[in-house]
């Protein structure tokens, strides 16, 4: 076999179930999947800097600083419905749940926009209650959290899995000052952007997981 050849043939894994292999799609959902994570991350970590820094005198931004984070949100929210498309996870129902956990917290996004006529930034701090609604996503969110954090054992997937549930239920209930909350949300947007900066350089196999798992799951049904 010639080295040309050699290369064209695709490498041969060897699964619990029996072997597979790799194809361009299966690497090119893993690229989307990370530039995803990235955007967002990247979103998130800028909407936190316009929130948490001081405008001049004003104790509040700016109603174009809102709408900035708006928009940022927006961003955010996109690519991390991209992101919930293309990452593999084995348990069916779990990947389903996730995608059903970020269609909710859109939803809610979206009409408490329409109802309260303001910026989502501002929706979130002055009535907690939307929590129960906008929080969805960030519950589908801290489900990649802990996938990342049980199939790969990262530090800040473990922290975030933790911190995310406790900043948005100490936003909710109100138990948590805004000097607590500023700074668990400053850990967080770091954190973030930390893990999916790690992603870029993970191998891209590492992602794709075991696909003979896939393949006895689906005929299982």
């Amino acid at each position: 076999m010639s080295a040309l050849e050699s290369n064209l043939t695709p490498e041969i894994y060897q699964g619990q179930f029996g072997t597979f292999t790799i194809t361009d799609r299966d690497r090119q959902g893993v690229i989307v999947y990370r530039s995803a994570l990235m955007v967002a991350a990247v979103s998130f970590a800028i909407a936190t800097l316009l929130v948490l820094l001081p405008e001049s005198s004003s104790e509040r931004p700016s109603p174009n600083t809102l709408s900035l984070v708006t928009w940022l949100y927006v961003t955010f929210s996109v690519a991390l419905g991209i992101a919930l498309i293309t990452i593999h996870i084995y348990m069916t129902i779990l990947h389903r749940a996730l995608q059903l956990f970020w269609a909710i917290g859109c939803a809610s996004a979206i009409g408490f926009s329409l109802y309260y006529r303001e910026p989502i930034g501002s929706i979130v701090y002055e009535h907690p209650l939307t929590i129960l609604g906008i929080g969805f996503t960030f519950a589908a969110l801290t489900g990649i959290f802990f996938k990342e954090a049980f199939c790969f054992n990262r530090f800040e997937t473990k922290i975030l899995t933790f911190l995310v549930p406790i900043l948005l239920l100490g936003h909710l209930t109100s138990l948590l000052t805004l000097n607590i909350e500023a700074i668990l949300l400053t850990i967080w947007s770091g954190l973030f952007f930390i893990f999916a900066s790690r992603k870029a350089f993970q191998l891209i196999p590492d992602d794709i997981g075991d696909k003979s798992v896939f393949k006895h799951l689906e005929n299982q049904k």
